[in-house]
């Protein structure tokens, strides 16, 4: 069984734990393909046991699945990584909340466990696409959290026509838009008031950012639409952030966004699912009143 570790950094009190893992890996018969630019970083903390390496380009050949070390973030990179080649991703979170990363480095023995005897299930994604006339998004011009459009060079307000199916929805004078998935609902969406929508709901969610149209509010449509959106802004030009990676526009560009034909394979380990992580990240049901 081959797996295919990706990771960027993690803190260094944590490299014990990670280095167990690893060798708890080999001896459970696991072959490991470490990526390049994790490779270096993980030499100057532990022993890595013996392992191929991989690069960005890499068809992940053989792949039994990929494991992300690190936070959301890391995760969101292993995604892209990833793409359309259907390699199932396991998250084991040495960052913070990890809402996505949801295995701690601490579980190790159960969850190679669990993924040794194939008890886990594939929990499918979506992503969301964007297009443009006016400008290329390159290779990967796919979110799996949110696409966000706001003023590339200051904290200014913009003003943001979006359509639904060529229905004119609304214009929104905010700092920003927000159209998330159902995965990126936890993130930056319900940072600015959006609801949390279960992943397999088949939805994107428009939330404004800091709207100065007091009456606009988070909106949830069904994943089939596209939604196009215009930016227009006073001087200057639009940044438009998938994920993580952020290109600049020029103001009035239009965007279509709308479902990806493919889907993420992430590994639900048994006995997880997200109702069990948002109970455990946010503290739901949790009593913590004071004597």
């Amino acid at each position: 069984m081959l797996v295919y570790v990706f990771g960027k950094k993690f803190d260094a009190d944590l490299a014990p734990a990670v280095q167990q893992f690893l060798e708890k890996m080999v001896r459970r018969g696991i072959s490991i393909c470490v990526y390049k630019g994790f490779e270096g970083f993980l030499q100057s903390l532990v022993q890595i046991p013996a392992h191929t390496t991989f690069e960005e380009d890499s068809e992940f050949e053989n792949a039994a699945a990929l494991f992300s070390f690190g936070g959301d973030g890391t995760f969101l990179d292993a995604a892209r990584l990833v793409g359309s080649k259907r390699i199932p991703i396991l998250g084991i979170n040495t960052g913070r909340l990890g809402f996505l990363s949801h295995v701690s480095v601490s579980e190790a023995d159960e969850a190679l466990e669990q993924f040794v005897n194939s008890e886990y299930t594939i929990d499918p994604r979506s992503f969301i696409q964007i297009k443009s006339e006016q400008f290329d998004f390159g290779d990967f011009p796919f979110a799996l959290n949110e696409i966000t459009i706001n003023h590339a060079t200051r904290n200014q307000m913009i003003k943001i026509n979006a359509s639904v199916n060529k229905a004119f929805l609304s214009s929104y004078w905010a700092d920003g838009l927000i159209v998330a998935t159902p995965t990126g609902s936890t993130a930056y969406s319900l940072s600015c008031g959006g609801p949390i929508v279960t992943p397999s709901s088949n939805n994107f969610i428009l939330t404004p950012i800091s709207a100065h149209n007091l009456t606009a509010r988070p909106l949830v449509i069904g994943d089939s639409s596209t939604v196009r959106l215009k930016a227009e802004c006073r001087s200057g030009q639009i940044q438009v952030t998938l994920d993580s990676t952020q290109y600049v526009l020029d103001g009035g560009a239009e965007i279509s966004l709308s479902r990806a034909p493919f889907e993420l394979q992430m590994i639900l380990l048994e006995g997880r699912n997200f109702f069990r992580t948002i109970r455990k990240k946010m503290g739901w049901g949790l009593d913590i009143r004071m004597d």
